[in-house]
């Protein structure tokens, strides 16, 4: 009965909203790509803006939260590239393999589920998760999607500075130290918090028409190695990271694993689309070989995840 009360308290509603997105996108031509730019570009800068502003965090747990994410994505590069180098991979499938299993969903997945399983500070956890991750997707991501196309690219690397998302960060942790944030109730924080909070479920129904928009097919077979690296071995390096690292607030911590463990992200389908769209290994190019890995992750996260919240919420783990 907990795992039931704890799937209809806090996965179900996340696979309801994703779904209407996928129905809708089985049925109807949605283009993704607007809905992408405005979540990018407004929706998701005003929740990270006003979640950081207002949350009650200290500096002790800004700097642990930034230095247990860039630890675990700096470990599962390692473990990935590992693995992949074990089992014979090379160019331009080890990035890809690399991208798929440590990069996690952590947005239009982690921050509604983050807010569901941890009322009353999962959200904000989840959004300092998300801005942490964004420079890194977009700096260590976007290096190793560039090996993928046989080429450096670290040029592209200078596109970080003209994503809002994280120019949001240090204007939000700057306006604190500076006493500069507004009361909850101004009329300012009010607007930036109603379309900080629109971003969820525009998330999530992006996330349903992505999925519904995965041509799997041949590559069905050649997802496994990512899919349990990302599902099964991710989880468990965030939880030693957390140990490691030693969170003083067991609802940061906890969302910490929480997120670590999302399915795979879908930042790195556009990556690997920009440096490595026209490759292909044996006759699966890289961009449906990720966006396999990321149906297959998000289908089996819906058990994965719903244990890992009863285990997080009894205390076993963290």
């Amino acid at each position: 009965m907990a795992l039931l009360d704890i799937f209809a308290g806090a996965v179900l509603p996340i696979v309801a909203v994703a779904a209407v997105g996928f129905v809708l996108g089985r049925t109807s031509d949605v283009d993704t790509d607007p809905l992408n730019t405005v979540v990018v570009y407004v929706l998701a800068p005003a929740l990270v803006l006003h979640s950081l502003a207002t949350a009650d965090f200290s500096g002790e747990t800004i700097a642990k939260m930034t230095v247990a994410v860039t630890a675990y994505i700096v470990g599962m590069v390692v473990v990935a590239e590992g693995v992949g180098r074990l089992l014979g991979e090379s160019e331009p499938r080890l990035s890809a393999l690399v991208l798929a299993a440590t990069f996690p969903n952590c947005g239009n997945y982690g921050i509604p589920l983050s807010d569901f399983a941890f009322p009353g500070g999962g959200r904000a956890a989840a959004v300092l998760y998300l801005a942490i991750q964004a420079v890194l997707i977009y700096t260590v991501g976007v290096y190793v999607a560039s090996r993928a196309g046989g080429g450096g690219g670290l040029q592209g690397v200078r596109r970080v500075l003209r994503i809002p998302l994280v120019w949001a960060v240090p204007a939000a942790l700057g306006a604190r130290a500076l006493g500069l944030v507004p009361a909850a109730d101004a009329t300012a924080m009010q607007t930036l918090q109603l379309v900080g909070d629109s971003s969820i479920p525009v998330m999530l129904l992006i996330l349903g028409l992505q999925l519904a928009r995965t041509d799997y097919g041949a590559a069905l077979s050649q997802a496994a190695v990512p899919s349990v690296l990302k599902m099964v071995v991710a989880p468990a390096v965030a939880v030693a990271v957390a140990l490691a690292v030693g969170f003083g607030d067991a609802t940061v911590a906890r969302v910490f694993v929480l997120e670590s463990a999302m399915p795979a992200a879908v930042t790195p389908v556009i990556l690997v689309g920009e440096f490595a769209d026209d490759l292909d290994v044996g006759g699966v190019s890289v961009p449906e070989y990720v966006s396999t890995v990321i149906l297959v992750t998000t289908l089996a996260s819906i058990p994965m995840l719903t244990a890992l919240i009863a285990l997080l919420e009894s205390g076993m783990v963290i």
